[in-house]
C-alpha cells in the first residue's frame, strides 16, 4: 500500500515540482502590434522551436520539457484539422482549443504522479468579427485570457512587468520586437539574432497567417529596432582658440 499523503500536501508538491521545472526554461512573450501578433522565444536551437503553426490564424508556444510540450502542440494540430474537416474552417478557434489543453493538464495535474513541466500559449489572430486572442495555459491547466501582451517561461512575471512599462498600442514590428526582446534579455544580457526565435501572426500574410522571422530578416529587424547611438558631445573652445 501506498503513504498516504493528504491531499491538500499533494497538490502542492506537484505544483512546487512543476514551478521548479518551468523556471529553469527559458522565456517566451507575445504581443500584439499594429499587423497581429509577434511572438519572440529565446531559443538558440536552430531545429527544436519553441514557436509553432496550429492552424490557419492559430500559433502555439512553449516554455518548459520540450517532449512534454511538444506532444500538446501535436495534439492541437491533429485536433483543429479534424474539427475543420468535420465542420469549416471558421470553427477551429483559439478558445475552445485552450480549453482542450486546460482540461488535460488539469487531468494530469490531479491525477497523475508527475505533473508537466509546461507552460503554453495559444495566440488567435482576428478575423475582423474577434479581437486579437492570447491565451496561456498554465501546468495546472489555469486558463488566462490576456490583452496585449503574454510571457511565461522562466521570471514570466518579471518579463511581463518590463514589456508593459513599454507596451505602445498599435505599435510596429520593429518597435514590438525591440520592446520583446529587451524585456526578455533584462538589463544586464544582450540578446542577438541567434538567441533569439521569432514568428509573426500576420494580417498582411492572408488565410496562413503564421511566418517565421529569421536570417538576415531577423537582424535587420534587430539592427533598425536598436536605439540609434547618441552623437559625441562637442568640445567647448578653449582659451585663444577660434570660436
Amino acid at each position: 500500500m501506498p503513504f498516504y499523503v493528504p491531499p491538500e500536501q499533494a497538490m502542492r508538491d506537484r505544483a512546487e515540482y512543476a514551478q521548479k521545472g518551468i523556471a529553469q526554461a527559458a522565456p517566451l512573450i507575445a504581443t500584439v502590434y499594429e499587423h497581429g501578433i509577434l511572438i519572440v522565444a529565446e531559443n538558440p536551437r536552430r531545429t527544436l522551436h519553441k514557436i509553432s503553426e496550429i492552424y490557419d490564424r492559430i500559433a502555439f508556444g512553449g516554455a518548459g520539457r520540450y517532449n512534454e510540450y511538444e506532444q500538446l502542440r501535436v495534439a492541437g494540430v491533429r485536433h483543429a484539422d479534424t474539427k475543420g474537416f468535420a465542420f469549416s474552417r471558421e470553427d477551429v478557434d483559439a478558445r475552445s482549443l485552450a480549453n482542450l489543453y486546460g482540461q488535460y493538464l488539469n487531468n494530469v495535474f490531479t491525477h497523475e504522479i508527475k505533473p508537466l513541466e509546461v507552460d503554453i500559449l495559444v495566440a488567435e489572430l482576428s478575423d475582423g468579427e474577434r479581437p486579437d486572442q492570447l491565451y496561456r495555459i498554465a501546468y495546472d491547466g489555469y486558463i488566462t485570457d490576456e490583452a496585449h501582451y503574454a510571457a511565461l517561461g522562466g521570471d514570466a512575471e518579471v518579463i511581463a512587468e518590463r514589456i508593459g512599462q513599454s507596451f505602445t498600442e498599435g505599435w510596429d514590428l520593429a518597435g514590438a520586437l525591440h520592446a520583446a526582446v529587451g524585456a526578455l534579455a533584462g538589463e544586464n544580457r544582450t540578446l542577438g539574432a541567434a538567441d533569439l526565435e521569432v514568428a509573426v501572426l500576420s494580417r498582411q500574410n492572408g488565410r496562413r497567417a503564421f511566418r517565421r522571422i529569421e536570417g538576415a530578416e531577423l537582424a535587420d529587424l534587430l539592427a533598425a529596432s536598436a536605439p540609434a547611438a547618441a552623437p559625441p558631445a562637442a568640445e567647448e573652445p578653449g582659451p585663444g582658440s577660434e570660436s
